[in-house]
């Protein structure tokens, strides 16, 4: 696997210059991974498939999907495109490498960033990206500043943005099923629990992780949403 990774990156190395791979295909990379793990839960919600699983049983329009796809692609092209471009220099600086050998898996070390301002009430999967162009560029420093500061491989930085992508898709899904990620994790929040925070998005707040949950415990943020769950679950028992 190693091997066969490190000659995939020999001919990437050889065909492009590091300043096209950084930029370029971080890019293209991230709206892949980004577009292909949100389309499910868009296709789940505009269909009615996995109704069972919706955490929230209203639903978006497929007029109100549409325009957060189009925006979305307007917003990734004419600010972080832009953004990644102007910022290769910096990332030079504090170390960017894109030579052989890749890094060994125990040098590749992750910092969550869980905090961010919805504007989805019902979330979908694609709205974990949908923000104010500002809030885009803030909350795309905070998810890469971590892995620049260590002076990263690109190979590192490429990994570690597909997983935030997932992850962050994952916990606005809308949708809790018996597989998802939270039921096997502890102290991760997930979807199940970040959809509270979009859920009372207009009438108070709280659950701002949307990876772990011990920062809402710390500062009692998760209150509230403890106590709809266990009222929630004492009216489940009570119906069984």
């Amino acid at each position: 696997m190693a091997a066969a990774l490190e000659s995939a990156w020999q001919v990437l190395i050889a065909n492009f210059t590091e300043f096209q791979l950084a930029t370029v295909f971080t890019f293209l990379i991230h709206e892949t991974v980004f577009f292909l793990s949100g389309l499910p839960s868009l296709l789940f919600e505009r269909f009615g498939l996995f109704a069972k699983y919706k955490i929230q049983k209203k639903s978006n329009t497929s007029a109100y999907q549409n325009r957060c796809v189009l925006r979305l692609i307007l917003y990734h092209v004419c600010v972080n495109l832009p953004v990644m471009i102007v910022s290769y220099p910096a990332f030079k600086f504090m170390g960017l490498r894109s030579s052989l050998p890749l890094p060994h898996w125990y040098g590749i070390g992750f910092l969550p960033s869980p905090f961010t301002q919805p504007t989805y009430a019902t979330p979908f999967g694609l709205t974990s990206e949908y923000a104010h162009p500002a809030e885009i560029l803030f909350l795309g420093f905070a998810t890469v500043v971590g892995p620049a500061l260590t002076g990263p491989h690109l190979f590192t930085v490429w990994l570690w943005m597909v997983l935030r992508v997932l992850e962050t898709v994952e916990a606005h899904s809308g949708y809790h099923f018996p597989w998802s990620p939270s039921n096997f994790l502890p102290l991760y929040g997930g979807s199940d629990f970040h959809d509270y925070h979009h859920r009372v998005l207009y009438t108070k707040s709280g659950n701002y992780a949307s990876t772990f949950v011990y920062m809402d415990w710390l500062f009692g943020t998760d209150k509230d949403y403890r106590k709809v769950k266990a009222i929630e679950e004492k009216e489940g028992k009570k119906n069984m």
